[in-house]
């Protein structure tokens, strides 16, 4: 009789405790199959887990004990989050490339088919908790910052605001509008995005998220708190306002801003600390910005002491360009004009860490249908981020390399190659000497040095002549036998 359970049978106890107080003798028949269960349990999908859960606080990522993920699914939550991770390292990845790997892997141990379609994997990342996620992209990105060098025994952070596209749903275009610029019908919904970077690390530490119709300075309002006492804000000049400036220094964080071309300054007034080096006091603004509450409004004090510097950017080919910068670092002795002007030069690379994310792993544009999941996409690109940044930051530290230099592109081609390999090792000595050998590669993939490069943003790859879609597609009548859309329109 313990031989003749079906498969109907078999799905039924295969994924449930043995607890069999009534028929005694299936216990014997059962246990094994239990036994091969929990061994099914320990393996994952993707090659990733051995490489990079070592990296993630291991209690996260364990089943819950009630509530949602907390039965014994085919698609448990470790098992569907490196699935989720493996689609954001792989572009193009489908979720049905997903469901046949656990197809192979459970034909592999010999269990019970699965079935092809994709609906159950979906409907597992809707139950991934959200606000896991978000742990887990704040532990990636503590782990990634741990040992970053500080500037004048400050925390230096970036601070700069992006957008991304996705799929044009209902769902989408209601919470996230799309440009007046797009016809309806024929555009695609539009997310701001506001983070903050580790200028050390390149680590991402924080971000915030909103529509066409909440300004960058709306959005940082809500990562104030995330500042503390010793950082030290480094952003363009869209950030360069009074009430900026004094909410950072109410939390003790000094900041470093581009001077907003609406704000004029002479350097003949003040008080000189040196060649273009001026203190000045500023007024609080009589009108309170819309965005700002009013308790905080009030907390604000009437006047402020600024310091402005003013340098020139010198190029060999190009016209010299001035720049002026806003600070509350005050002190010349303790912060030259000359240190902080090299340190403001260093804020283009939250743009190359823009493009890792967005070009390189291919965040620019979101595949999910509606807001909740295309947040959870958000989160998951930010822990791959974080976790590609903090392998890039322990092969440097290992094999004398230089961060800046090192290519990120390559570092995420390492990190797919190479976790197949290491999944594959029979030890523990041989996993740890492939991935000493996967940092080795990491660190020995650099981008030269290309001083005074030109990097306009331009396509040189020509598109196809096909024309625009200037209104909805069952609206849109093509012109027949015309290879040459362009002249015809």
């Amino acid at each position: 009789m313990q031989k003749s359970l079906d498969y109907l049978s078999m799905r039924r106890y295969i994924y449930r405790p043995v607890h069999t107080p009534f028929f005694p003798s299936f216990r014997a028949g059962l246990a094994p199959m239990r036994r091969r269960v929990q061994a099914l349990r320990q393996q994952s999908l993707c090659k990733l887990e051995l490489l990079l859960q070592p990296l993630l606080p291991p209690g996260l990522l364990s089943q819950a004990d009630h509530g949602p993920n907390s039965r014994e699914r085919i698609f448990s939550f470790r098992r569907t989050f490196f699935g989720f991770l493996h689609q954001v390292l792989n572009p193009n990845c489908p979720c049905r490339q997903i469901v046949l790997q656990i197809q192979a892997l459970f034909a592999f141990h010999e269990q019970l088919l699965v079935d092809a379609g994709t609906s159950a994997y979906c409907q597992a990342r809707k139950r991934l908790p959200l606000d896991i996620l978000t742990r887990l992209r704040v532990a990636s990105a503590a782990a990634a910052d741990k040992k970053s060098d500080l500037w004048q025994g400050l925390q230096p952070k970036l601070i700069d605001g992006t957008t991304v596209s996705m799929p044009d749903t209902a769902k989408n275009q209601r919470a996230y509008p799309q440009p007046r610029s797009q016809k309806p019908g024929c555009g695609f919904p539009l997310m701001k995005l506001l983070c903050v970077f580790s200028l050390a690390s390149g680590a991402l530490l924080a971000c915030a998220r909103g529509n066409k119709h909440q300004s960058e300075l709306r959005l940082l309002k809500g990562l104030l708190d995330y500042f503390k006492r010793g950082d030290l804000v480094v952003a363009d000049r869209g950030f360069c306002s009074y009430v900026v400036l004094a909410l950072l220094l109410l939390r003790g964080v000094s900041s470093v801003f581009r001077l907003h071309h609406s704000r004029p300054c002479d350097l003949r007034r003040g008080k000189r600390l040196g060649k273009n080096d001026r203190l000045f006091s500023w007024r609080k603004p009589p009108q309170k910005p819309a965005w700002l509450p009013q308790c905080w409004w009030k907390s604000i004090s009437k006047h402020m002491t600024v310091r402005v510097i003013r340098f020139r950017l010198y190029s060999p080919g190009f016209r010299t360009e001035s720049v002026t910068l806003l600070t509350t670092l005050l002190d010349p002795s303790q912060y030259s004009a000359q240190a902080i002007a090299q340190l403001y030069g260093r804020r283009w690379k939250i743009e190359l860490w823009f493009r890792d994310i967005k070009t390189s792993m291919g965040m620019e544009v979101l595949r999910c249908k509606s807001p909740q999941m295309i947040h959870k996409e958000l989160e998951m690109f930010f822990i791959a981020y974080n976790l590609i940044r903090f392998l890039m930051v322990q092969a440097c530290a290992s094999n004398d390399a230089s961060l800046d230099r090192t290519s990120f592109k390559a570092a995420v081609d390492a990190v797919r190659e190479f976790s197949i390999i290491i999944s594959q090792a029979h030890s523990k000595k041989k996993q740890r000497r492939l991935i000493a050998l996967l940092l080795e590669a990491i660190a020995r993939n650099e981008v030269p040095e290309r001083p005074g490069r030109v990097e306009p943003r331009a396509i040189k790859r020509r598109p196809k002549p096909y024309d625009r879609l200037n209104r909805p597609r069952k609206l849109m009548k093509e012109i027949p036998h015309r290879n040459n859309y362009r002249k015809a329109s």
